[in-house]
């Protein structure tokens, strides 16, 4: 046993006990494992960060930008080209073609072992290009076979590529799917274009509309995954995402990721111009929850470019820019495939020592009744990868958000902060937002936090606590919620009250080049 398993092992204190499959909808999918779903499904997301929460903690995904036309125009989407200050969809530096893609693809596998997937997710629409798409896809299954193909699509010319999709061994499609009405999709989609036409208002909604859902069921008829993706717009289809979730589970969709709109003014979009906002954190969550009865939501989603590289929550594309990538001999790349394969084996191993470790804290917990009747917490984590608490509190460009009970420490969202830490000196102004950022959650988990951001965290009621530094999350989080519980009881804890609402900062943290993240060293 190494010294990981011996951290892990001195946070039980129980005996192990068998491990219990799912039996409920909710809890497989983005957060589900090896025993919650059948094996060949396993196989395809174990390691695609997108479709599986547990997986985005170790690999990454790369975005290729060789798709720049579009056929439909949405309120909320302005893409930009040659924009490198922007972290969202639609937003790319440069365009590849489908030669320089494969040749980038190849590039960043060898420097980034943990690259299990490409996809092509703009920046326009991935089948309204075809051609460079499945040109692109077919250059690079040449070139590096273990790299998963995924592609992000509106779905207007989905039902006609569904068999180019599955020729190409593409196994994961997203859908951006917001409406199953044409009176709410006429609020959403200006036009579209279909059939060498031009339509607008309801007309074209329902058009949308009905290709989508053929298109959503064609795919999972040929057991191809389909994630479908949708945009939480307050006012305009908030409580109709909920018909949405219904309307896509029964037709076979895997995954639900609903998202929050991004608005901001400088972006230039139709809403953003218009001053529609985008939700809150507690109104995003509370949506989420309503559908989780219904279907696997996806909670982890980044919203990110379309020339992203990196884990989500990082994007390493400026280290990889067209420049440095045409200078590259192809014949000098090192493709070590079995330096990729041997990264997998040890994630695979340390995932498994997790869960067993998790199912051993659980069953202990569950032995206490003041924990199985408290409610559950929030709980925020600095951290840089690996499934590790391992960042400092002031190195941390985002905290992800747990929900914590008695059983469960179930990943909800993230939220995107300022750097606190700037050349060794605190800055006031970051750490105010941060503590705005969080102010739903009892605590910050972290590698190391100072005395004067704790002493501000404590001051809003939320601790800043770094004795589970570089301790798996999960099991920490379920131990925590122990200790929090039976400090309330005890009075040295007060429950928190939260009243306000988090505005939420979207995208995902985009690294200076130089500066890559590196876990399991």
């Amino acid at each position: 046993m190494d010294s990981k398993d011996m951290n892990f092992l001195k946070m039980i204190q129980e005996p192990e006990t068998e491990a219990s499959g799912c039996s409920e909808t909710s809890t497989c999918g983005s957060s589900g494992g090896p025993a919650d779903m059948d094996p060949e499904v396993w196989n395809k997301v174990k390691n695609h960060p997108c479709y599986s929460e547990e997986a985005h903690h170790f690999y990454a995904r790369m975005h290729v930008a060789v798709a720049p036309a579009c056929n439909i125009q949405c309120n909320y989407c302005n893409r930009k080209y040659d924009c490198s200050n922007e972290s969202r969809p639609g937003v790319v530096s440069e365009r590849l073609t489908p030669e320089l893609a494969a040749k980038k693809v190849l590039a960043v596998a060898s420097e980034i072992h943990q690259m299990t997937v490409v996809g092509i997710a703009g920046a326009g629409d991935s089948l309204a290009n075809p051609d460079k798409t499945f040109k692109t896809f077919e250059l690079i299954s040449k070139a590096a076979p273990d790299i998963k193909l995924c592609l992000s699509t509106n779905g207007l010319a989905l039902p006609d590529m569904v068999d180019r999709i599955a020729d190409y061994n593409v196994d994961h499609v997203t859908v951006t799917i917001n409406m199953v009405d044409p009176e709410v999709g006429e609020q959403i989609y200006p036009w579209i274009y279909f059939n060498k036409k031009r339509w607008r208002g309801r007309d074209a909604a329902k058009i949308l509309s009905e290709r989508q859902l053929l298109g959503l069921e064609m795919l999972t008829a040929r057991k191809i995954l389909v994630k479908v993706n949708s945009v939480m717009i307050p006012g305009v289809n908030d409580e109709h995402l909920k018909d949405v979730n219904r309307e896509v589970k029964r037709r076979g969709a895997f995954l639900h990721n609903i998202m929050p709109l991004i608005s901001e003014p400088e972006h230039g979009t139709f809403y953003g111009l218009n001053g529609q906002r985008g939700p809150t954190a507690e109104e995003l969550k509370h949506l989420q929850d309503s559908c989780e009865g219904e279907m696997n939501m996806m909670r982890h989603c980044r919203q990110c470019r379309a020339d992203a590289v990196g884990l989500l929550g990082e994007d390493r594309s400026a280290e990889f820019t067209n420049e440095k990538i045409e200078a590259i001999e192809i014949a000098d790349v090192q493709y070590d495939l079995a330096a990729r394969e041997e990264y997998r084996d040890k994630v695979e191993n340390i995932r498994e020592t997790e869960r067993r470790i998790k199912e051993m804290i659980v069953s202990g917990l569950g032995q206490n009744k003041d924990l199985e009747k408290a409610p559950p917490i929030l709980v925020a984590v600095a951290t840089q990868g690996g499934g590790e608490i391992n960042q400092h509190f002031g190195h941390a460009r985002e905290f992800q958000v747990y929900e914590v009970d008695a059983n469960e420490a179930k990943f909800v969202g993230h939220r995107r902060v300022d750097l606190y830490c700037e050349g060794g000196f605190g800055e006031e102004d970051s750490l105010t937002r941060i503590t705005e950022a969080l102010s739903d959650c009892v605590a910050v988990m972290c590698a190391k936090i100072g005395g004067c951001p704790k002493k501000t965290l404590e001051e809003a009621n939320i601790l800043g606590i770094d004795k589970f530094a570089f301790q798996s999350i999960k099991p920490a989080l379920l131990n925590y919620f122990k200790e929090y519980v039976e400090g309330v009881k005890s009075g040295a804890i007060t429950p928190k009250e939260v009243t306000s609402q988090t505005k939420i900062r979207s995208g995902a943290y985009t690294a200076p080049a130089g500066s890559p993240i590196t876990i399991l060293s």
